[in-house]
Formats: C-alpha cells, structure tokens, sequence
C-alpha cells in the first residue's frame, strides 16, 4: 500500500511524498512506516504509544477514527492512507469584526476600511 507524507514531515522520511509498505492493518502500515523511518515516530505517537490527537489518518478518502476497526482495519495492496496533521493557529484579527463590511461596485469587499463617500 502506499502512505502518504505530508509536506510537514517529508523532511523526516528521506523527503518522499509517499512510501509503499506491504502491511496487513493500518496500525501495521504505520508501524512499517516508523521502522523505516524512525524519525516520523515521535511525530506520529505519543511517548506512550498513542497516536497524537493532531494527526488524522484517512484510508481511501475515510477517516480512520470513524472506521470499525479503526487502527486494526485491514488493508490491501492498492489501498492509499493519508496523514494529515491537523493545522491551528493563526493571528488575532478579532478587532476586524468592530468594522463594516464595505462592498464598492466593481471591486472586492473591504474590511475595516473608512468609506470614501462619507
């Protein structure tokens, strides 16, 4: 099967996009994964063995937390999984919501700026 590698974390797995395994389970996939590449594990899983609550695993399109089986799922040979890490963050931009919107004709809408006609 193929694994795909986020952008993230290519870095620690020889910098493929991609690494095929044969496995038998998703959890066997990315135990595979991690033993050619020992670096991805600490990135996977916690200290304890878990896999951390801001990576989200998708075997064909499907969430592997809502599967049945979950990590124990079967695989097969032509299947595809995902890592995608989950992204948070950003900046502040709360202050934005105290100002109109503003749409002028012909042109994309404003945030937070005066309107030239008053």
């Amino acid at each position: 099967m193929k694994i795909f590698i986020p952008t993230p974390l290519r870095q620690y797995a020889g910098k493929q996009d991609a690494v095929d395994v044969h496995a038998s389970t998703v959890g066997d996939a990315l135990s595979k994964l991690t033993s050619t590449h020992p670096d991805l594990k600490r990135h996977l899983y916690t200290d304890d063995g878990k896999l951390r609550a801001f990576v989200n695993l998708y075997l064909n399109d499907e969430d592997v937390r809502y599967l049945s089986d979950k990590e124990n799922t079967r695989v097969k040979e032509n299947d595809h999984l995902s890592i995608i890490p989950s992204i948070a963050g950003g900046a502040d931009h709360s202050e934005l919501l105290l100002h109109p919107i503003i749409r002028w004709p012909d042109h994309p809408i404003s945030v937070g700026v005066p309107d030239p006609r008053n």
